[in-house]
């Protein structure tokens, strides 16, 4: 790109001023600004490529060190990785308490549930023998579930014998 740019510019210069016109001189300054747009940009592309190439040796260089380290002294790897085994065991002890409060919360919800359905149906018990009428009502309804239940399980009996019997 740099070629190029010395070669229009060196055109442009070697033409009368009078002959250049105003296209031309425009394309040199867009050339121009181009490339000093790219050559910024491959400027911080190469020092954040130094800067990761350094940072990469750091980190080697640390493991390196830590492996070395462990390979010198065999008791301290074999230590760490039991404290690494206790630490494990202790999250994991930690999720179970955990799981149990939530499981012991649930259950004494339920608890709580169970107490106010028993209450609210104590209140329509005690209502409905308050009101006349009321039991043969809901001895009725009774009946009438026990009625569509029996329909619908001879329906059901009917279509899977006919399904059996086809097949």
């Amino acid at each position: 790109r740099e070629f190029l740019i010395e070669e229009l510019t060196r055109h442009l210069t070697a033409t009368s001023p009078l002959s250049s016109s105003a296209l031309k001189q425009n394309n040199l300054t867009l050339h121009r600004s181009t490339l000093q747009e790219h050559t910024a940009t491959l400027t911080r592309l190469r020092a954040s490529i130094s800067d990761a190439r350094q940072r990469a040796s750091l980190l080697s260089t640390v493991r390196a060190d830590i492996s070395s380290y462990r390979a010198a002294n065999p008791e301290t790897a074999e230590a760490d990785y039991m404290l690494d085994e206790r630490g494990r065991l202790d999250r994991s002890h930690g999720v179970a308490d955990s799981v149990l409060s939530q499981a012991y919360a649930v259950n004494e919800q339920f608890g709580v549930q169970r107490e106010m359905l028993g209450n609210v149906q104590r209140r329509i018990v005690g209502a409905a023998g308050q009101v006349p009428g009321i039991n043969g009502l809901i001895g009725r309804i009774g009946a009438k579930k026990r009625r569509d239940g029996v329909v619908l399980a001879g329906f059901v009996a009917v279509c899977m014998l006919v399904f059996l019997y086809f097949m």
